[in-house]
């Protein structure tokens, strides 16, 4: 896709896999055919970039490069048939979701910057490109979406958004900015899962 570094490229690749698989391992608890798990995998790998795209007035990116697509079809399908031969764990989809969370939202976050997008715009624009996907994922599951509550989600993806945006600023390069965030982004979602850390919980009193 022209415009896109290979760094950033190959990121939202990876992310369209991970996320695609995550997809199914969450649509595998329920009494999905192959079609309908097709359906919520790319959902959950193509929906936030979609919706980025759209925002920002830009051509789609799995329309542009259909490389997006065809990867996150052969990542659902390949999870779908592992999973009818190999018993896998019910919540296994937590660890590429927490992978796909990080990468897509550096990629998103670094999308909006190259659009010329203001440092807050651009940071929003990573968090929608992180949890839209599985959110989508997740209603399509009928399950609550994740990010709306339980541990931490999408404030994980803002605070390694805000980290790529900083880094470069005080002289650290892109390549190791994007890296940074999504190690970030990645440790904070899993630690959170592990230590259940999350945000106060609206609770109206009586």
């Amino acid at each position: 896709m022209q415009g896109i570094e290979p760094l950033i490229y190959g990121l939202g690749l990876a992310g369209a896999a991970v996320n695609a698989a995550s997809g199914v391992l969450e649509a595998g608890r329920k009494p999905f055919d192959l079609f309908g798990m097709v359906v919520v995998a790319l959902a959950a790998a193509l929906g936030g970039g979609s919706l980025r795209d759209m925002l920002l007035d830009r051509t789609v990116f799995w329309i542009a490069d259909q490389a997006y697509l065809i990867t996150a079809l052969v990542a659902g399908v390949a999870t779908f048939l592992l999973a009818r031969r190999v018993r896998l764990p019910a919540q296994l989809f937590l660890l590429p979701d927490a992978i796909g969370l990080s990468l897509f939202t550096v990629v998103g976050t670094s999308v909006a910057l190259a659009h010329d997008a203001p440092w807050l715009v651009a940071s929003l624009m990573g968090v929608v490109t992180g949890v839209f996907g599985g959110i989508l994922r997740d209603v399509l599951c009928n399950e609550a979406p994740v990010v709306f509550g339980g541990t931490l989600y999408g404030s994980a993806a803002w605070l390694g958004a805000l980290t790529l945006i900083a880094l470069p600023e005080l002289g650290v390069g892109h390549d190791v900015s994007a890296l940074s965030a999504g190690v970030v982004i990645c440790t904070i979602r899993l630690l959170s899962i592990r230590f259940k850390w999350h945000l106060p919980i609206y609770s109206a009193r009586r």
